[in-house]
């Protein structure tokens, strides 16, 4: 097949490479361990003492830079003696654009979140509390979500893998389910706090953050789309899951399909957000995010290739299966937990 009026993708994942650095001495494990207490012990000692109604001010820089220099070389010098395990080289050190790209993530994410919190003058320490029990969620849901959903019968072989974020796969979907789980006690256990008024605002940042996942899926070449003739498909010559032969067939870029659902849908969730004067109906938004993200998903899943190969040959996919039940609890959700009326009133 000519390929040559189709665009062709052959980045590299990879941001720039560090080469391996031989240290000069062996780092022991166990005095890194010993320089963590210390520095937690002396942290006490050298931060100021805070007083009463007044801002906390932070301990000089020289004093921080002497604990943790200090700490290291005592928690070494044992092990100058005594054999321990220890770090004898460092790297190589390959970043790559998907972690950057999911870092951009949660950055936007919180970004989004602090904006939102400060609106409804919500204090930073629920934020941060909230930050770190989305981040946990996602994680996690959506390593367990790709172990249960696509690969199960390999991980229940083969169980000892499972944490293996980095040699595995994250599936959305489970992640979409663990952050809904997560903002259910975390609504639980914040004053003032309805699951429907955090999920209205959590969803504008997962929506921006998602886009920035799926370029990054792009940069790795990976989601990748079904063979295709039309004029913007994209030859992945690098795709690691294709074959050579495979690598030179252009494709549907799938992943820039959600991205640009993404986008979108940010842009029409802070829109709504704004026309309600910062106070959008409770359940608004969650309940446009469901309809609308997961529609998309169901439909941008036609031109993926097929991840869960136990569905091969089935009209749909384990991706649209799973987008289904988030289409209809959005669309009730809209249709019975929003108080559109009394909204109009109170925006009259």
């Amino acid at each position: 097949m000519d390929t040559s009026s189709y665009i062709t993708w052959s980045a590299d994942p990879v941001i720039f490479s560090i080469p391996e650095i031989t240290l000069p001495f062996t780092i022991s494990i166990w005095g890194l361990l010993i320089a963590a207490v210390l520095i937690y012990f002396g942290w006490g000692k050298i931060k100021p003492e805070q007083k009463r109604g007044k801002k906390p001010v932070e301990p000089e820089t020289w004093k921080v830079l002497a604990l943790g220099i200090g700490a290291f070389i005592i928690g070494q010098i044992p092990f100058l003696f005594v054999e321990s395990s220890g770090i004898e080289s460092i790297g190589p050190i390959e970043p790559r654009w998907y972690g950057l790209m999911f870092a951009f993530a949660f950055i936007s994410g919180y970004l989004v979140l602090t904006k939102a919190f400060n609106d409804a003058g919500r204090s930073q320490q629920d934020l941060d509390r909230l930050f770190i029990y989305i981040l946990v969620a996602t994680i996690v849901g959506a390593r367990l979500g790709h172990v249960f959903f696509y690969e199960a019968e390999f991980y229940l072989r083969n169980i000892h893998l499972i944490p293996q974020v980095w040699i595995g796969g994250l599936a959305s979907h489970g992640a979409a389910i663990a952050i809904l789980i997560a903002l259910y006690f975390y609504a639980k256990k914040t004053a003032n706090t309805t699951f429907m008024w955090v999920a209205d605002r959590v969803v504008i940042g997962v929506a921006i953050g998602a886009m920035f996942i799926r370029v990054g899926n792009f940069f790795n070449s990976e989601i990748l789309g079904v063979p295709t003739d039309l004029p913007w498909a994209i030859v992945f010559e690098v795709a690691p899951s294709l074959s050579a032969a495979e690598q030179m067939i252009p494709r549907h870029p799938s992943m820039l399909y959600e991205a640009l659902i993404y986008v979108i849908l940010f842009a029409l969730l802070v829109s709504v957000y704004y026309k309600y004067d910062k106070k959008p109906p409770q359940g608004s938004l969650f309940g446009i995010f469901l309809v609308i993200l997961f529609s998309g998903r169901f439909l941008v899943e036609f031109t993926k290739e097929t991840l869960a190969s136990f569905m091969e040959g089935f009209m749909f996919d384990m991706g649209q299966l799973l987008s289904v039940p988030f289409v209809l609890i959005g669309i009730w959700i809209l249709w019975k937990k929003v108080d559109w009326k009394s909204s109009r009133e109170s925006e009259s």
